[in-house]
Order: C-alpha cells, then structure tokens, then sequence
C-alpha cells in the first residue's frame, strides 16, 4: 500500500512538474513573439512614413488586407500602389498604447495612431485606433491585415 501510494505522489509531482515546464515555456514563446512583433511594428511604421515600398513588400504577407481611416480597404498590391503614388507625404505617424495578444502562431497589436502630413499639397491630421494582425510561418513574421478607424467624438 506505501508503494502504490508512493507511485501515485511521484506520479502526481511528475505531471505537475510537466505542466509548470510547459507553462514556463508557453510563456517565454509568448515574450519572444511579443518582442520580435513590436520592433516589427516599429519597422512597418517606419517605412510607411519613409514610403520605403520594398520594405513594407517584405513586412505584408500577399494576402493582407487593410481598412484605412476614409473606410476603404486594399489588397497588398493594392495599398503598395496607392502609397507608390508619391501624393502623400507623411510629417508624423506615431503609434502609443500598444496591447499585444498572442495566439499560436498569431499576434494581434491594438493601440492609438497619430497620423500628420500633406496628400496633393493639402494637409490632413489623423487620431486613430489601430488593429494589425501578424502571422509567423516558416518562422516570418508578416502582417495579415491591419485596420485604422477614426473613434466617433
């Protein structure tokens, strides 16, 4: 009877001692995808102001879609060639409050977004909510789909 009993403890101290490991280590891939996503974040705020358009072809996966503040929404090629235009020119694009959720392979960033320039000479200010959904295959990170709306005053 000690022996079973001992077997059942050992049993019950193994399992958990499984389960906190496979916490730990749930926890850590969720820091390092958390991290590599905010400097990717940074990266893909960067290049927009820049109009850097090979860098923002690298950071959007080819099915990425995205809502803009006016509502509309573009594919890949079809935001890449509507900021290719070189219409805008963007003073500030700044992003704050960022919360990220991590979900597998999935990174969903929210947060607030100041947008400041000029589009054909004009100027425009925007203080928006922000939405990016980033998406790790082969071990790359890339965005999916993003969306800007203004908050209702």
């Amino acid at each position: 009877m000690r022996k079973t009993l001992r077997h059942r403890l050992c049993f019950v101290v193994a399992v958990s001692l499984a389960s906190l490991t496979t916490s730990f280590s749930v926890a850590q891939l969720k820091s390092e995808a958390t991290s590599k996503v905010l400097v990717l974040e940074a990266k893909w705020n960067e290049v927009y102001k820049r109009g850097d358009i090979a860098a923002m072809n690298s950071l959007l996966a080819d099915e990425f879609i995205i809502t803009v503040e006016d509502g509309n929404t573009y594919s890949k090629a079809g935001y890449i060639a509507h900021l290719g235009g070189g219409t805008t020119a963007v003073e500030i694009s700044e992003m704050s409050d960022l919360k990220v959720h991590t979900h597998g392979n999935t990174v969903v960033v929210t947060g607030a977004y100041h947008e400041k320039g000029t589009v054909k000479g004009k100027p425009y200010e925007y203080h928006d909510r922000l939405t990016d959904v980033w998406m790790t295959t082969d071990g790359r990170w890339q965005l999916i789909a993003s969306h800007y709306s203004i908050p209702v005053q």
